[in-house]
């Protein structure tokens, strides 16, 4: 349990940590056309420049998130924080589209690390209300990491250029490493063993899976594929006695609500913000400089708001909250987007014992990372399907807004219910 401290070093190496991974998830959308122009890259292989990091950063979560579990959370962190590093100066120094997109799917390796990594030692550190309180600002940095992102990433492929963006992580993953020996705890971890089959078969079947919505061929034979290994997946996590995601996870109704609602929550929000700075880039005659300053409204006001969560949870719970969030993106993003995503990771890890906080964490970020992948295919699939990028958009909007609309209906007939027990 923490104690009252005058400055909380963990709080800031879990938030920062947390935030370098969003950063470069989020960095990358006012910086691809920059990236686009320097690299030679059509839509399509831009697209999977995101992908690529989001497929292996979900398809490696659950397997990191137990790993923290059997070997310690403050080592498997400190390897992640190794593996980041590396991976982001290889990113900076890319020169072609295999090597961007093989070091982004490196980079995250080294996110899928980090992130349940993080969460598992704010759920061991703290409890009772200062658990509330982590949590409301965990799940707020998600949202503020996104919108600030984009602001940075138009910044420096204007004034710089696009590379910095990954550069500037080699120094803070080393000033985290520093922190992370100085204020974490050593633990050491529990007897047991990594389920790789589990870890394989739903890598490559989310990856067939996304290639099915955007490839160019075999897209039949790549869905079929996808079927087939989320289904050995699924098969394989009833069978083995130590799961990397524990089926039980999925007996409550409010996680699985909250697994859910934040799939096609990111599927949306990620689409968005991959399309709208390219529309403005490319057809509303914008610089990326200024794609970045018209988001900087969005990040003032989701601060704002997302600073509020603790507080507004306290007062209306989670589930209600949640709901509004949910709903608000459709009328104002910025207050939704705020409102949301604390909520969406508080129902996630709702009601999970010591046991499963590392599978539980895994899981949160796996339908945080896969769900903006897929949304973001589906999106960027509806928008290529018309010649005139602006009537593209306008569709693609609306598909997002589809998405929204059932994670809604998810959070009031899942998560709401629970909550009013």
């Amino acid at each position: 349990m923490a104690t009252k401290k005058r400055f909380d070093w963990i709080l800031l190496v879990i938030l920062m940590s947390y935030f370098m991974i969003l950063l470069d998830n989020s960095i990358i959308f006012t910086g691809t056309v920059k990236i686009a122009q320097d690299l030679q890259l059509n839509q399509q292989t831009l697209s999977w420049v995101s992908s690529a990091y989001s497929l292996t950063f979900g398809g490696f979560l659950l397997l990191d998130g137990r790993a923290g579990d059997l070997f310690g959370r403050r080592r498997v962190f400190q390897i992640g924080l190794v593996i980041f590093g590396i991976g982001s100066l290889l990113v900076g120094l890319s020169v072609n589209a295999p090597m961007i997109i093989a070091s982004r799917a490196f980079q995250g390796i080294g996110s899928a690390i980090l992130a349940p990594t993080t969460l598992a030692i704010l759920m061991d550190t703290y409890e009772g209300p200062a658990r509330v309180r982590a949590i409301a600002y965990y799940g707020a940095m998600a949202g503020i990491g996104a919108s600030v992102s984009l602001v940075i990433g138009g910044v420096f492929a204007s004034l710089l250029t696009w590379r910095v963006g990954f550069f500037i992580n080699v120094p803070i993953s080393m000033w985290m490493y520093y922190l992370s020996v100085r204020h974490l705890q050593k633990d050491g971890g529990r007897s047991g063993k990594l389920d790789w089959i589990g870890t394989l078969s739903s890598l490559f079947g989310m990856s067939a899976l996304v290639y099915s919505i955007v490839g160019t061929w075999g897209k039949l034979s790549a869905l079929i594929l996808a079927i087939v290994l989320l289904a050995i997946f699924a098969y394989q996590e009833y069978r083995t006695s130590q799961p990397i995601m524990p089926l039980r996870l999925f007996k409550n109704r409010e996680r699985i609500g909250a697994y859910l609602g934040r799939f096609l929550y990111l599927g949306s929000m990620l689409g968005f913000w991959f399309i709208t700075p390219q529309l403005m880039q490319r057809q509303l005659g914008f610089s990326a400089l200024m794609a970045g300053v018209a988001f900087f409204p969005l990040t003032i006001v989701n601060f704002i708001v997302a600073l509020q969560v603790a507080r507004l949870t306290a007062k209306f719970g989670n589930g209600r909250l949640l709901t509004i969030g949910i709903a608000l993106p459709m009328l104002v993003i910025d207050i939704g987007q705020g409102l949301s995503l604390s909520p969406f990771t508080a129902a996630g890890v709702a009601h999970t014992d010591v046991r499963d906080a590392g599978a539980a964490s895994g899981v949160v970020n796996v339908m945080h990372q896969i769900g903006g992948s897929v949304g973001l295919s589906i999106l960027v699939s509806v928008q290529g399907l018309f010649k005139n990028q602006v009537i593209g958009f306008h569709y693609a909007i609306l598909i997002g807004a589809g998405l929204l609309l059932i994670s809604l209906l998810a959070a009031i007939f899942l998560i709401l219910p629970e909550k009013q027990k």
